[in-house]
């Protein structure tokens, strides 16, 4: 079977009876790019059961993660939020007191007019993100923000750097049928801890060494659970994956592995990038990044004399300050070796750009007004404590509504973030499933549906389907979906009356996929997802590139390129944009160690949770153990410090206690402080995000978690 032509959904066929059970059809909702496709158990008493993936959908393929398959703990967990509640007592003490819904709504909307009436509608700042990726429940506050033209929401804390590189190099946010890694002869796991966090691409990646014999080379910057499972591990300093790429493709050049008759077809500038690259030695490029020159060659030739080689660019690379660049330059390497003829060959990072999902009336789009200011996410800390940059030089936000999002556990400059919570004229909802950090600093707390208790539409930017997401069990009888609080608000606010208010979640997805030129939401019903994969040659720009050109941009425009993110026209390039260079290289606006902070730190995911969520299930943390900095070992040796210890790290944005855990397989100066422990699991109350700024990166703004120079020394207490 060619997995590069899209394959048809089967019927889905009708429920199957398990004694007095059945088997429902759905799809995972949190924020990973896999979105795989779910069969559910459900008891004759409508709760759920087992949680397997589906073996009927060819990506998934029956294959999930740990977390998901325990999601009965997370829907019955005994602290799960069930009824609305007011603050009694000052921020964060706790004190609670329970009230009707209407009564919590009636609140919330006299709040926000209070807050337009003394400031204008800029005044509120409606907040969300990723914590579900249904459609429906998660960007319904759009069409709120733009009927009450409140202050916009710029999302940058997770795509931005990544997409940036992505599209400047390709012009277009796609790229190979991700099930293409089971035909490659080599699959290169780039920047992404996938046995942890995107177990699918281990199914096809590991099939294609089963069944051809495939070399899996993993690069990352410690010894993690995907480096354990690789046939060629590349360890990296942080922030150096750039000079890494360079070395590979100055080989391919001097080696003629490098595809000159394909460049020239596909490439806008190929005798300009083999100059510039004519010094980016192994030798130059393993000074940069820790890895022998040896070991850069080896790579080098394995991937340039194999032809089927597929690149899998994650996200974790690209969460430096320098991050758009390296994920540019790791692409450019297919380019170079023209890998992008062949089935099982190319770049992928995301294939958001193929469900072309028309969500203009969902999100209100038709009355948005580019007037209104764009408030970057990642700096929430500066917006609340009246930064005037971060502000847009406008007036004060005194009055917020947040759903799936945690941003006092999950934004950078924690400290910024909590003195702005913590302020007295700031009014806070937070819609939420349990009592997040978030939601203990609220005015009001309302509690949210889960997946399984509502009907929503999901894509997969790590894959290729459509997928519903039915309603398959009753919710608490006091629980509520956002879409509800949504529409309640409207009506109370007055605007219940702007097209897209009104309808229900399934006449939303509905109206989305016709809009689309999909089919509608009962054939999808009965489908369960649509394969919106491409043609072969148009998802390996055969065709040619996103660009009008159809050429690769070893040479992109930086401050006018393409990006699915981009920042609005009032905002404008982010960051040190001029530094940025004109072909692949290795640029170091990175946080560069230095004397006084002699160790760079990442914060990378767990396996057990996801971004904050999970954190609130037992089995999760149990498996976590505790908040944890993980230390090479010479380095412990030489400052004092024993496996257990108790350490400090910090810079200039704080400082935080954690214990010590030896561990090698990084590189000496590399601190790795895996997982979102909620701030109170730490010893002294605040997370590991004390130490990540929210300084935007160039060029188009993001969050760089990985990127932090920080001093360490064991705890004298």
């Amino acid at each position: 079977m060619n997995v590069a032509t899209p394959i048809p959904a089967k019927t889905a066929p009708e429920p199957k009876k398990v004694g007095h059970n059945s088997v429902g059809h759905t799809v995972c909702p949190h924020d990973c790019p896999s979105a795989c496709a779910l069969d559910i158990d459900l008891t004759a008493d409508g709760r759920i059961g087992r949680v397997r993936g589906s073996a009927d959908n060819t990506y998934t393929a029956g294959v999930i993660c740990a977390k998901v398959a325990r999601y009965s703990e997370r829907i019955y967990h005994p602290g799960r939020l069930l009824v609305p509640m007011r603050r009694k007592g000052r921020k964060g003490e706790g004190d609670w007191q329970e009230l009707s819904w209407e009564a919590a709504l009636d609140e919330i909307a006299d709040a926000f007019v209070r807050a337009e009436a003394k400031h204008g509608s800029e005044a509120v700042w409606p907040y969300f993100y990723a914590g579900t990726m249904g459609q429906v429940q998660r960007d319904s506050i759009e069409r709120l923000r733009h009927a009450k033209k409140y202050s916009g929401f710029f999302g940058t804390i997770c795509t931005n750097m990544a997409w940036t590189g992505y599209v400047m190099g390709t012009g277009a946010l796609r790229g190979p049928d991700p099930r293409e890694m089971a035909k490659s002869d080599c699959v290169v796991i780039w920047g992404t801890n996938a046995v942890s966090t995107q177990v699918n691409v281990m199914t096809h990646a590991v099939k294609a060494r089963k069944e051809r014999g495939a070399k899996i080379v993993v690069i990352d910057i410690y010894d993690n659970p995907t480096m354990k499972q690789a046939d060629i591990a590349l360890t990296v300093r942080p922030g150096t994956d750039a000079a890494l790429a360079c070395a590979v493709m100055h080989i391919a050049f001097r080696d003629g592995h490098a595809d000159r008759e394909y460049m020239a077809g596909h490439a806008d500038d190929p005798a300009g990038l083999e100059k510039h690259l004519k010094t980016k030695t192994p030798e130059w490029a393993s000074v940069i990044t820790g890895l022998s020159a040896d070991e850069i060659e080896n790579f080098a030739k394995l991937v340039g004399t194999t032809k089927k080689t597929f690149f899998r660019l994650g996200y974790g690379f690209a969460r430096q300050r320098n991050g758009a660049v390296a994920m540019h330059a790791a692409l450019s390497i297919a380019t170079v070796l023209g890998s992008w003829q062949y089935e099982g060959g190319g770049a992928f990072h995301n294939n958001g750009q193929i469900f072309r999902l028309d969500k203009s009336e969902l999100m209100g789009t038709a009355y948005a007004d580019p007037g209104i200011r764009q408030l970057d996410q990642s700096q929430i800390g500066r917006v609340l404590t009246g930064d005037a940059d971060a502000l847009r030089h406008g007036g004060p936000v005194t009055a917020m509504l947040i759903q799936n999002t945690n941003p006092m556990n999950v934004a950078p400059e924690q400290r910024l973030v909590r003195r702005g919570f913590m302020r007295d004229d700031l009014f806070v909802a937070v819609h939420e499933q349990f009592m997040t950090d978030t939601a203990e600093v609220a005015d009001i707390v309302l509690p949210a549906t889960m997946f399984l208790e509502h009907d929503d539409i999901y894509r997969a930017g790590g894959q290729q389907h459509i997928l519903l997401g039915p309603k398959l069990t009753e919710p608490p009888r006091t629980v509520r979906t956002n879409l509800f609080v949504i529409e309640e608000l409207a009506r109370r606010l007055g605007v219940d009356h702007f097209p897209g208010f009104g309808l229900s979640e399934r006449e939303h997805i509905d109206r989305i996929l016709k809009a689309s030129r999909w089919p509608g939401v009962d054939v999808l019903e009965r489908e369960k997802w649509i394969d919106a994969q491409p043609d072969f040659e148009t998802a390996h720009y055969l065709k040619g590139f996103g660009y009008p050109d159809g050429k690769f941009r070893f040479s992109p425009d930086w401050a006018n390129g393409p990006s699915p993110d981009k920042p609005p026209k009032n905002v404008g390039p982010m960051g040190p944009i001029s530094e940025l260079p004109a072909f692949p290289d290795q640029v170091d606006v990175i946080e560069v160690a230095d004397e006084e902070h002699p160790f760079r730190l990442a914060t990378s995911p767990a396996r057990s949770f996801l971004n904050s969520s999970f954190t609130e299930t037992k089995s999760s943390y149990e498996r976590e153990g505790r908040p944890e900095v993980m230390i090479e070992p010479s380095d412990a040796m030489r400052l004092g410090i024993l496996d257990g210890d108790i350490v400090r790290l910090g810079n200039r944005r704080g400082e935080i206690r954690l214990h010590a855990r030896l561990v090698a397989g990084a590189r000496p100066g590399v601190l790795i402080a895996e997982g979102l422990w909620p701030n109170g699991k730490h010893l002294d109350g605040e997370g590991i995000n004390v130490l990540t700024g929210a300084d935007a990166v160039a060029p188009y703004g993001g969050a760089a978690f990985h990127d932090n120079k920080v001093w360490l020394r064991k705890d004298a207490a």
